[in-house]
């Protein structure tokens, strides 16, 4: 984890400081950045492991740079934000963030934060590496391939975000299973995992919206009143 490369998105400059100064002092390699577009470019450049992204920024902001990010790559985002509400929260995972902090914020957790969403992204890089070669999962109009991260979907690739494709392949590997918000977050998100558990219904109507033809009847993912979430289809 030392060594690793984590772009600071904030336009203050005490705050852009003082999280990098942390950072730094854990062994972190830290670049910066002021701006959304100033952002986009590092991002593109420098290729990071993880971004610390304030919502607030002049110009775009941190939602649009996240949205635009999570089309181009899959890397890791904590975003940072003034805000309180709830909803503010949900948009924010909506776009493809992993977790979120609300100012004002100890460093020191924010650093913890950032070193378990890494943990979490190099222990399923490893258990990757020790399943069987194939763990596609296979229905009569849906394809995943974990291995490739692709999704067909009526003989059409779907392009998913990183969290999307975790939560249908979680769903999909035991058809007919009911899961509850707590273990879908634990198999997806992971229990280091300190958000709000509504994350989970924005991520279901995202792929709903996706792979339903109709989002507000779905045939696919169903929802079990009071319970939680199951994936109704048989596997080929």
């Amino acid at each position: 984890m030392p060594g690793t490369t984590i772009l600071i998105v904030e336009d203050e400059e005490p705050i852009l400081d003082l999280i990098s100064k942390y950072l730094l002092a854990e062994g972190f390699n830290v670049i910066t950045a002021r701006d959304g577009v100033s952002a986009l470019t590092q991002a593109r450049a420098a290729h990071p492991a993880l971004i610390v992204l304030d919502v607030m920024l002049p110009g775009m902001d941190g939602l649009e740079v996240c949205r635009r990010i999570q089309q181009e790559s899959d890397v890791y985002i904590l975003m940072l934000t003034a805000r309180t509400e709830e909803i503010d929260k949900i948009v924010g995972l909506s776009v493809g963030a992993d977790d979120y902090l609300t100012k004002p914020f100890s460093p020191r957790e924010l650093v913890a934060r950032v070193k378990a969403i890494l943990r979490r992204s190099r222990a399923a890089a490893g258990a990757e590496r020790k399943e069987p070669p194939d763990r596609t999962l296979r229905f009569d109009n849906l394809i995943v391939n974990p291995d490739t991260r692709e999704v067909c979907f009526n003989d059409a690739q779907v392009e998913l975000t990183t969290r999307e494709f975790d939560l249908l392949y979680a769903l999909a590997e035991y058809p007919g299973r009911v899961f509850n918000r707590d273990q879908l977050l634990e198999r997806v998100w992971g229990h280091d995992f300190a958000g709000i558990d509504r994350v989970v219904d924005v991520h279901i109507g995202l792929l709903r919206r996706k792979l339903e033809s109709d989002a507000a009847n779905p045939t696919l993912i169903q929802t079990v009143r009071g319970v939680g979430y199951k994936f109704v289809a048989k596997r080929n």
